[in-house]
């Protein structure tokens, strides 16, 4: 089993959330990357964040969002 490159695209998309706590938002801009704009809509239509290009995130994108920070942490944590 592999990510698809949506997956990492939406994994970007959490990683852009300073905290996960929900308490800031984003705003993915018109002109971004056609994969930013397309991770965006599909975490919204899958609930994780509050608006199509951003907002913020819900119970369920604030553990999601959590969870690849975490990861991003213990993937990283032997080069930094």
């Amino acid at each position: 089993m592999s990510y698809t490159p949506q997956n990492l695209a939406e994994l970007d998309v959490l990683m852009l959330f300073e905290s996960p706590s929900g308490l800031e938002g984003i705003k993915i801009h018109k002109n971004a990357d056609a994969a930013v704009i397309a991770a965006a809509k599909q975490l919204y239509e899958g609930g994780f964040i509050t608006q199509v290009d951003g907002g913020y995130l819900t119970p369920l994108g604030a553990q999601a969002a959590e969870h690849a920070h975490s990861l991003y942490l213990m993937l990283n944590s032997g080069s930094e």
